[in-house]
């Protein structure tokens, strides 16, 4: 199982001190999964809750989500209490094109996303959205989060149902209106065309790898942020898509 050669490793810090330190960590790993390393929370925009979110049908629902790199957005979403699954993948395309590598030139419609399945009564869709927006991307970005720069790590919100749609639809609106970044809100709702799977080396990233440079600058410190920000949401124990450890 190998790291895709195309992400970046560090953003915005020394990629010598980093690499350093993870380094340091890889060297006492054990063959399974390293310690996650201690990270301060990320950034948190302290968003008001969904004025529309009406309650959902049954016992399981489906919300997927694009926030840039899908390992951070996966493994956020893997320690939110409701969720059964999160799992890596592409949305916004076809299925011919849904693979990492096509996906990385920019040109297929697709978006790297998460399918997120919850039971919508102990979590909302509009909740989910909260989350979405208050740690996991920044909305005013376009084709971009972080270091990652093109139109497969834009934000967008695909919704699965026509409730969803109207949730979401009002929410960003909701959060348009309040104004709580300096710049707009770039984030679609977009057309549900599907989801695809990514690769087995994608899933469970966050989670097998804490050490990870990219890791641990990008994305630790949102899980941090979701522990701070939603205390009575987060879960410590991640659910993977695959055993781990």
């Amino acid at each position: 199982m190998t790291d895709s050669p195309n992400r970046p490793l560090i953003a915005g810090i020394s990629a010598g001190v980093l690499l350093l330190v993870a380094a340091g960590t890889m060297a006492t790993r054990s063959p399974a999964v390293a310690p996650a390393p201690r990270v301060d929370p990320g950034p948190i925009v302290r968003v008001p809750a969904p004025a529309v979110d009406p309650a959902e049908q049954g016992a399981t629902a489906t919300a997927v989500l694009a926030g840039g790199c899908f390992w951070g957005v996966q493994g956020v979403f893997q320690h939110v209490d409701g969720v059964s699954s999160a799992v890596s993948g592409y949305s916004g395309g076809v299925a011919q094109t849904a693979d990492y590598e096509t996906v990385g030139t920019g040109t297929t419609g697709h978006a790297e996303a998460v399918k997120i399945t919850y039971d919508p009564r102990r979590i909302s869709y509009g909740t989910l959205l909260r989350i979405y927006f208050a740690v996991v991307a920044d909305p005013t970005t376009l084709n971009r989060q972080g270091p990652d720069r093109g139109p497969q790590y834009r934000t967008a919100i695909f919704p699965t149902t026509k409730q969803q749609q109207a949730v979401a639809q009002a929410y960003v609106a909701q959060l348009g209106t309040a104004k709580l970044w300096k710049t707009p809100i770039v984030t679609k709702v977009e057309l549900y065309r599907g989801f695809f799977p990514a690769e087995k080396y994608h899933q469970d990233f966050l989670t097998r790898k804490p050490d990870y440079p990219y890791i641990v600058y990008n994305d630790l410190p949102k899980v941090e942020a979701l522990k701070v920000a939603f205390p009575t949401h987060f879960r410590k124990q991640a659910v993977t898509v695959y055993p781990v450890g």
